[in-house]
């Protein structure tokens, strides 16, 4: 984990972009972006639908909000990406998908965008990750799906992916070219010609609405510190299940919220940096 100097501005621990909300969802957004800062990123920019942005403003006075046009299927539009051009030298992550509505709009946006932000890590989360059924990936990106949308993204039965997770997320790696964090009671982490990651330390807790859009955030906000996709992802999901841990000692093990795992992540981060520097 980078570990900034105690003098060190808020420039060093890098800039992340949250794409994410529609006039439905806007709180997947708000919990991306919270991640993200709780992860220590250092700057947060948001962009969403204009019709939420003001309100996204409000409930997150750290952040600066974009307002992006929309379509009448709820999704961006293309000609939105352009406004997000002039933040792309200053990003050094980006979160693409929570809380987005309208897969061909979104898909369409997400091909235009990321050109601009070949130089940064993308996390694409929910219907965001559907552009790898389209086109290739040529940049660092992170993928993280749980196994039905792995076996919408792939062709493979639901079944079949979680007969075997680690099998097809190396599979699914290669084939990317992307990190691929495939949630579930084991989280499974490929990433082409890296080692495989398996983590069993989940729990029942985090299967609640609105976690992963935090798990993406996390892992956008650890990415913007300057972590390599991989590192980022399995950092990412420690973390993100050890704050779970810590809200089920407090509230028992189901029916906390996923707003509350924001809260324990910068003591869950530094407990592990603490732990794997005494090692």
């Amino acid at each position: 984990m980078p570990k900034p100097a105690e003098d060190a501005d808020k420039e060093v621990r890098g800039h992340v972009l949250i794409v994410a909300g529609s006039e439905e969802m806007p709180g997947a957004a708000l919990l991306a972006a919270v991640a993200a800062l709780r992860a220590g990123a250092g700057k947060l920019t948001i962009a969403a639908p204009a019709c939420v942005a003001q309100g996204l403003a409000l409930a997150i006075p750290e952040s600066r909000v974009i307002g992006l046009p929309q379509a009448r299927s709820g999704g961006l539009l293309i000609r939105g990406s352009e406004s997000l051009g002039a933040t792309a030298p200053q990003v050094s992550a980006v979160v693409i998908g929570p809380g987005m509505q309208g897969e061909r709009a979104i898909v369409a946006f997400v091909c235009a965008l990321m050109p601009m932000f070949g130089h940064a890590t993308v996390v694409l989360d929910a219907l965001a990750m559907s552009v790898v059924r389209r086109s290739a990936l040529n940049q660092p990106v992170v993928l993280t799906p749980h196994a039905g949308e792995m076996a919408y993204l792939s062709g493979k039965s639901k079944e079949a992916v979680c007969a075997d997770p680690a099998g097809t997320a190396r599979e699914a790696a290669m084939r990317w070219g992307a990190c691929v964090a495939l949630k579930g009671g084991s989280t499974v982490i490929a990433s082409p010609g890296e080692e495989l990651w398996k983590f069993d330390g989940g729990s029942a807790g985090l299967a609640t609405s609105g976690s992963g859009d935090t798990l993406a955030g996390l892992m956008g906000g650890l990415a913007a510190r300057g972590l390599p996709p991989l590192a980022a992802c399995a950092w990412g999901v420690v973390a993100h299940a050890g704050a779970g841990a810590a809200l089920s000692r407090l509230h028992g093990p189901l029916g906390y919220l996923a707003r509350e795992l924001a809260v324990e992540l910068p003591a869950q981060l530094h407990a592990l940096s603490t732990r794997r520097s005494a090692h």
